[in-house]
């Protein structure tokens, strides 16, 4: 057992745990001793909660030394994603239109968290309802990459990637729309899983794009997040696009190894302009897989180059919708100052929405408008048939799929900001994925010369996560790049 305890994986400490070698309480001290170190420099977290930790560690001890209701995250050290709910407790999307929401429910993932016994050691900070791929575009503060401190930990899910990489906790929950847990993943050196569209319920999961959201883990291996998924996956009846298949034991899977395994190679995925490194490190990965015993082929999935467009039609339109709401009548943020009900609803929206969530809203509503419905939102909906049937085609040949997450290695802060094509071509290796609503998770397989951390994606079929984490489990098992921790630099 280490002497820092926050260098272990949740299947360690819950070892430790139920032989009684530490508690939940010297685990989740030294999780928010290194918090309170760590971020004045890092800023994973918007709202900490160290007191209602501490009492949920000594409740987690409690259980754990009478034996009863003892699940397998008893005591465990989480952080949430600042846009799922959490029951009394502040969760704001880090939007100034939410920023004193506290909701008086949990998301079904959080109520399933406890259950298992997790002790909630806070809500971490994102772009502003998830829109974004750098965590800049938080209206509360900008996170930071623990590898570099001028370097932006990707979005939306920067916080939950930055507090599992700075070991802040052990690990956290994050939501994916088009890339928002496995390019975080990537840029911080940690493992992200989105799963299948309808394999965790979205309930409590305050809407971005309600046909793309979803809800999975960020750890530092990939059997943690195999024990995350296990234990929030499965059907919600209150979620009307959860499915209602049953569970797998995703960490009973992962020691079957990659002999025989069929990965595909899209051709589509390996373009001009990519950073060099980045497509080194992932053939790299591809034939250490090999010499597991996978056999490699290559696919096309020609649609591939439209993903990016049909995505930023289909996510802003469906965000022009869900952020209806907010309009200063029912809850959140009302102005201050205002004459009449339509000044308010104005003033309400101008002054709680920040740049970037309004441009979304423009352009979502622009698309959806009388005229150009067809031209824009329902042809972005056809291609996203084709894009979803180009991977159907290409599952034929193979089992998995891998590709780089991301063109280049983390960029710096303010670097894309204020240019939002380029901001949205960081997504370009993760949109298609979230269209066809497969499950794909980032791990980490190289650094680049400037010490920051490379991610392969791994695709896997519908509701087969198993696959794609137990080729995942299979990499990591051959390689020690998920265990280069970084030290936080000082600023």
């Amino acid at each position: 057992m280490p002497t820092d305890l926050t260098r272990l994986t949740i299947t360690e400490a819950a070892r430790c745990l139920s032989r009684r070698d530490i508690s939940s309480v010297e685990l989740t001290n030294a999780v928010l001793q290194r918090l309170e170190a760590i971020e004045p420099r890092v800023h994973a977290y918007l709202t900490p909660c160290p007191e209602r930790a501490r009492e949920e560690a000594e409740a987690a001890d409690r259980r754990l030394a009478e034996g009863t209701n003892v699940g397998p995250l008893t005591g465990i050290p989480l952080a949430i994603k600042d846009n799922i709910a959490t029951r009394n407790l502040r969760t704001t999307a880090a939007a100034r239109i939410l920023e004193n929401f506290v909701p008086p429910y949990d998301a079904t993932v959080t109520a399933r968290l406890r259950e298992a016994g997790a002790v909630i050691v806070g809500k971490t900070n994102l772009d502003e309802f998830a829109m974004g791929s750098s965590t800049e575009n938080s209206a509360f503060v900008v996170t930071r990459n623990p590898r570099a401190l001028d370097r932006v930990p990707g979005g939306s899910s920067g916080g939950s990637a930055s507090a599992v990489a700075a070991r802040e906790c052990l690990a956290a929950l994050g939501s994916d729309t088009g890339g928002s847990i496995r390019l975080p993943a990537a840029f911080c050196g940690v493992v992200g899983m989105k799963p299948t569209y309808g394999r965790v319920s979205r309930y409590g999961l305050i809407a971005f794009a309600s046909s793309l959201d979803q809800i999975g883990p960020l750890g530092s291996s990939v059997t943690d997040c195999a024990l995350l998924l296990r234990e929030i996956a499965g059907h919600d009846p209150r979620d009307s696009t959860s499915v209602p298949l049953p569970v797998p034991d995703y960490v009973a899977e992962l020691g079957k190894g990659v002999e025989g395994m069929r990965i595909g190679l899209p051709r589509e995925y390996f373009v001009e302009g990519m950073q060099p490194e980045v497509e080194e490190s992932v053939r790299a990965a591809l034939c250490t897989l090999e010499g597991a015993g996978a056999t490699i082929e290559e696919v096309s999935l020609p649609h591939t180059r439209y993903g990016i467009a049909a995505y930023y039609l289909i996510a802003t339109a469906e965000a022009s919708s869900n952020l209806a709401r907010y309009d200063g009548v029912r809850y959140g943020h009302r102005t201050a100052t205002r004459s009449g009900l339509l000044d308010m609803y104005r003033r309400t929206r101008r002054e709680g929405f920040g740049t970037e969530v309004k441009r979304r809203i423009m352009l979502g509503t622009y698309a959806l408008s009388a005229g150009y419905y067809d031209a824009y939102y329902l042809k972005a909906q056809k291609v996203r048939t084709l894009i979803r049937r180009d991977f159907e085609q290409a599952f034929k040949r193979c089992d998995v799929m891998a590709t780089p997450v991301a063109p280049t290695t983390a960029f710096r802060i303010g670097e894309k900001i204020h240019d939002p094509l380029q901001m949205y071509l960081t997504d370009v290796f993760t949109t298609c994925i979230s269209l066809a609503g497969l499950p794909a998770l980032s791990i980490p397989c190289g650094i680049d010369e400037a010490g920051l951390p490379i991610g392969l994606q791994i695709v896997g079929r519908p509701y087969d996560e198993s696959g794609a984490l137990r080729c995942a489990h299979a990499y990591e098992q051959l390689t020690d790049w998920h265990r280069r921790l970084p030290e936080v630099p000082d600023e």
